[in-house]
């Protein structure tokens, strides 16, 4: 027990010297308390929207900026890719005080750029999204008597042809009693008192509160806009305001201004601070249906396990029968060879594009590796919906440390195909260094480009290419180029036969091999569907996939499924004397990637039908081409080292001449 606390400790330790920004602690992670008349302040993050995936500033609509000027909150690597913008907001609390009729700004005359950009933006349906305490306000909706939840609001509402604003917010903050000083305690993280912050002494006898709950109510309240003229930011309004969701009265007019005001209600609630983001994991849409997922991945086992005892019997039954007879039988049984028996000779010849397969194993086993990881953290808690960027960010470090194993692995397979040959070693590892990610860099700055032509804020700054390429090159490469130098040292695998000079002709087959190879990945696509169907829907429809404890158990089957695919595709291909199984055992696993791109576009067709432009479309695609590639390289790996394994455990048992 003492060693699993120590575990997480470290562990956690880790996670905070990583954590940029505020690097003593992850976001969210304990709860901070505050007295009654503290000071809160509400952020913003960048506007988004389902119809066009582009994010853009908060600031590049025409609302009200802080008093002190706009300013940055510090944001993580992930945060930043993954298109989030944090800053200051002028709306303000007081703990446990409510408040109401504040008068926050007027705009000036709206101009006619700035008045086109508004009604372009609420065509879009743009949300904007507010934050308070690391929890984002979350909107509550009534539809054919279902209650629908919903991170933000939308900037406007377009009525029979006129566009109106929602100026008027009001904020619900639920708020439960501060009752544990110590941290450590709270998290069950034991030794982590160490690590973690506590509330100072002094202050653990002051009553406070923690946010738990962060609720708004937009509404569209026309306002007088000369009775404010004079009024300071934080004042009250003049006249009475009724928030009213269910009528809009402020329409958006070209040369007019918009007043915008606010009210604030605090609630005292039940819900404990560790179950404060049970509301944004539950919302509609977004629950996973255990039953449909757990029947698919049972009748994906079942006939995954048939084929694998059906596999191994017959495999297994034929060397028992070889090796149960005399040496006069064998000698005998040698001059009628058939199947597989016939190719000793050439099932270890080496591949054509031989360096290019270990290229691609290489970068294969560090995806694979990366995922198998990051997967695991998360689900340990670790990368939490609460900790913004923490996944991609997570992603990015495992993925530059496990390029020591994509070298090694793919050196030391260059090097057993070459028969032990040490040339060419470091070419090899170079290539792995820069064949995936130079893909990467390339769909991305391409997608950059529309995105910096479009003013959005998912596009990536200048400042911040340098520093990606900086830690591939100075980080990702010297490893990789080290993970190579290892495999260069380390023994390569002898081979348990020896290859033919003169390579054997391979018979007609009767169908197309690689149309076999094609299809076999529908067996593998069939483990993970349903849980791709979830991945999109919190990629593209804003929801919180949350579910990591599931997902690395589809992973884990995935990985079985893509074993057992390729190691049956590859004895069907050498029973029919065909020795070229070393390209088709990597794509028999990894054709599943065609079927998720296929899928990809399914779903944009069906389930995107609302997405709008070209710009939007061809970032779908890339993002989705991206992702298919990075499945390709790391499910294909897996079926060719499982029919490497097999192939060599399978001509070691028997000795042939």
């Amino acid at each position: 027990m003492e060693f699993s606390h120590r575990l997480r400790t470290w562990v956690l330790t880790i996670f905070l010297i990583f954590q940029s920004g505020y690097g003593w602690y992850l976001p969210g992670s304990y709860p901070h308390k505050y007295v009654v008349g503290d000071t809160l302040g509400v952020k913003v993050n960048s506007l988004t929207s389902i119809d066009t995936e582009i994010p853009f500033s908060y600031y590049s609509l025409p609302f009200c900026q802080p008093q002190d000027g706009v300013k940055d909150s510090a944001e993580n690597l992930g945060e930043l890719l993954m298109g989030d913008r944090i800053e200051n907001s002028p709306y303000r609390f007081k703990m446990y005080t409510n408040e109401s009729e504040i008068f926050l700004c007027h705009t000036g005359p709206l101009s006619g750029d700035q008045f086109n950009l508004l009604k372009k933006r609420i065509d879009e349906m743009y949300q904007v999204n507010l934050i308070l305490d690391n929890l984002p306000a979350i909107r509550y909706t009534k539809k054919e008597g279902f209650v629908l939840r919903w991170t933000g609001y939308p900037v406007g509402i377009k009525v029979k042809d006129v566009y109106y604003v929602f100026n008027h917010l009001k904020f619900k903050v639920l708020v439960h009693k501060y009752e544990e000083p110590n941290v450590a305690r709270v998290m069950g993280t034991g030794d982590g008192a160490e690590v973690i912050p506590t509330v100072a002494k002094s202050d653990s006898d002051v009553p406070g509160y923690i946010i738990v709950g962060f609720e708004v109510i937009p509404c569209s309240f026309m306002h007088n806009a000369d009775s404010v003229k004079k009024s300071k930011i934080y004042e009250k309004y003049p006249a009475p305001i009724k928030c009213d969701p269910t009528t809009v009265a402020m329409p958006v007019n070209e040369k007019q201004p918009i007043v915008f005001t606010y009210e604030v209600e605090f609630e005292e609630s039940d819900i404990k601070w560790p179950s404060r983001w049970d509301a944004y994991l539950k919302m509609e849409g977004s629950k996973v249906h255990w039953f449909s997922i757990l029947n698919s991945l049972m009748v994906i086992t079942f006939l995954a396990g048939i084929v694998l005892v059906i596999f191994l019997r017959t495999v297994r039954r034929d060397l028992t029968r070889y090796e149960e007879l005399d040496k006069e039988a064998q000698a005998q049984m040698n001059e009628e060879l058939s199947g597989w028996k016939l190719v000793v000779g050439d099932v270890f010849r080496a591949p054509s594009n031989a360096s290019l397969l270990c290229i691609m194993v290489g970068d294969g086993v560090q995806i694979l590796g990366m995922a198998v990881v990051t997967i695991l953290f998360a689900a340990l808690g670790f990368m939490s919906p609460a900790s913004r960027g923490t996944l991609i960010t997570g992603m990015l470090f495992f993925y530059m440390i496990l390029g020591i194993a994509a070298g090694y692995v793919a050196v030391r397979l260059w090097r057993t195909i070459g028969c032990g040959d040490h040339k060419g070693w470091v070419s090899v590892s170079w290539k792995v260094a820069c064949f995936f990610p130079g893909i990467a860099f390339l769909i991305l700055t391409t997608l950059n480009f529309l995105l910096w032509g479009s003013h959005s804020t998912g596009a990536i700054p200048f400042s911040l290419f340098v520093i990606l390429l900086l830690l591939w090159f100075c980080i990702s490469v010297p490893l990789t180029l080290i993970g190579g130098y290892l495999g260069a040292k380390a023994p390569h695998i002898e081979y348990p036969v020896r290859t033919n000079q003169i390579p054997r002709e391979i018979p007609a087959q009767k169908y197309p091999s690689w149309l076999l190879v094609l299809g076999a990945g529908t067996l593998p696509f069939g483990t993970l569907f349903i849980e791709l169907f979830f991945i999109m829907s919190s990629i593209w429809m804003g929801r919180v996939y949350y579910v990591f404890g599931f997902l690395f158990i589809v992973l884990i089957l995935l990985v079985v499924v893509c074993a057992e695919v390729s190691l049956v595709l590859t004895y069907m291909h050498l029973c029919v004397e065909d020795w070229k199984w070393w390209w088709k055992s990597f794509f028999a696993s990894g054709s599943v990637a065609i079927y998720i791109f296929l899928y990809s576009i399914n779903y944009l067709v069906f389930d995107l039908k609302s997405l709008s432009g070209p710009v939007s479309a061809t970032l779908y695609l890339g993002y989705s081409l991206f992702m298919v590639v990075a499945i390709m390289l790391a499910t294909g790996t897996v079926g060719f080292l499982s029919s490497f394994w097999f192939v060599h455990y399978l001509f070691s048992s028997v000795k042939l001449d």
